[in-house]
């Protein structure tokens, strides 16, 4: 039988996942990317991985509760591949409750999730003792913390998966233009926020667009606590001695990438709710632009009316965390022709 060739248009989470899955399988794979590798949203800095809430179940959070719980051997297997840590650890996840209504659903969600997630990870009620000097204020002092929320560190993450894509013997091409070769094989497109107004203009009806996120770089060694989300808020410690917190969500914007006085905002509100953040220093301020699907779930599987064609994209705000799952799906459908795509998922549930 001869081998399987598949072209991955993007080097972002998806198309890299796609890529490293299909590689894993034997195919000759070729990523191309105009830019370079995590160009785009996953060259960014916050990388909470958090599940949906436990309880209203669907598809979209069955598939991301496998992605989640794959995820620390995928990444392991990345990291021993390549040779560079993509900075995961799963180390949960605090938010504060803000009153007994809040405490009485929390107490609601642990037990969904006792049954949902099958006792691999629990949703439970906490006090601050959980994280001491580190939990945000709390109006009834107590928290939830889940303990199926990880941290990955996206430019990190990225770079190991190209890492470990070029070990393997799979090519990556940046900075790709005009001259290029012509694609071979399958071809997948995982574009961002650009390709889904490609999408858009191909199926002659709205697909999605770009969301942007503003998020900053904070040095604090808080390397083994849990990650906090609070108001809105991501605030997500590294293994490398810095805190990432994020992110804006502004759906017009001029200058995609730049950063402003939202920025400012935002870390004024993290150093307000995590105290522990009072004096460390900005870093990096980040802007980035976030595909982000019509359904707001990703965009996985068949281009339609093109034929050999496939489509990796949207996973805004949760392209991290459903990674590992959407790759092996793709080569899934791509390789074997088994197709484990949720519905909602497909491009059609985007128009």
């Amino acid at each position: 039988m001869a081998t399987a060739e598949v072209t991955v248009r993007g080097a972002g989470i998806f198309g890299l996942a796609v890529a490293w899955a299909c590689l894993k399988r034997g195919a000759r794979v070729r990523v191309v990317e105009s830019r370079q590798v995590g160009a785009g949203a996953s060259g960014g800095i916050v990388g909470a991985l958090a599940p949906h809430v436990p309880g209203a179940w669907n598809d979209k959070k069955a598939f991301q509760l496998e992605s989640l719980l794959m995820a620390e051997a995928w990444w392991a297997g990345v990291a021993a591949a390549g040779g560079r840590d993509p900075g995961y650890a799963r180390l949960g996840r605090l938010q504060p409750l803000a009153d007994a209504g809040a405490v009485a659903l929390a107490g609601e969600r642990g037990r969904a999730a006792a049954k949902l997630w099958g006792g691999a990870a629990e949703w439970r009620i906490v006090g601050a003792e959980a994280a001491p000097e580190w939990a945000p204020p709390s109006p009834t002092g107590r928290y939830v913390l889940d303990t199926l929320s990880a941290r990955i560190h996206p430019r990190l993450a990225v770079a190991a998966l190209a890492a470990a894509i070029r070990a393997r013997g799979g090519e990556i091409v940046e900075g790709a233009g005009a001259g290029e070769p012509p694609d071979a094989g399958l071809v997948v497109h995982a574009t961002g926020w650009e390709g889904l107004g490609e999408l858009s203009a191909a199926l002659g009806r709205p697909a999605g667009g770009g969301v942007k996120g503003q998020a900053a770089l904070l040095r604090l060694d808080a390397a083994t606590r849990p990650q906090l989300f609070a108001g809105g808020l991501h605030i997500v410690p590294h293994g490398d001695g810095t805190v990432a917190v994020g992110s804006t969500s502004e759906r017009d914007f001029a200058l995609p990438g730049a950063t402003d006085a939202a920025l400012d905002a935002l870390v004024e509100r993290a150093r307000t709710l995590c105290p522990a953040l009072a004096g460390a220093k900005v870093l990096e301020r980040w802007a980035g632009v976030r595909p982000r699907a019509r359904s707001r779930a990703p965009v996985l599987g068949p281009w339609p009316g093109r034929p050999g064609h496939f489509i990796a994209n949207g996973g805004f705000k949760i392209g991290f965390g459903m990674a590992p799952k959407a790759g092996e799906a793709l080569a899934d459908l791509l390789l074997d022709g088994r197709d484990t795509i949720p519905e909602g998922f497909r491009a059609q549930a985007n128009i």
